[in-house]
């Protein structure tokens, strides 16, 4: 199981990379300064998303994360520690 064990999480990993450099992409080119290229043209900014939502899934589900556990402590940490941090900032308004 070792070695094997290794090479998924690291596949996994590289997956990740790849899925969040494709949504960064796109969100560069229709958010930002970058020009789209003919490859990029098209592609859904859902779709983006959900590539790397698909991959976090399936490295909670090889590393045995409970996702729905974590994000709702995830919540609850942010507001705890953020629940009055940006009601005032005139920018959020």
């Amino acid at each position: 199981m070792g070695s094997l064990f290794v090479a998924l999480r690291i596949n996994l990993i590289d997956n990740y990379c790849e899925a969040v450099r494709g949504l960064a992409r796109i969100m560069a080119r229709k958010y930002g300064d970058q020009s789209f290229k003919k490859s990029d043209e098209g592609k859904d900014l859902g779709d983006e998303m959900a590539d790397v939502l698909w991959v976090l899934i399936c490295m909670a589900n090889q590393t045995g994360v409970d996702l729905t556990d974590a994000l709702e402590k995830n919540f609850e940490k942010k507001n705890t520690r953020d629940g009055e941090r940006h009601k005032n900032n005139e920018k959020l308004k």
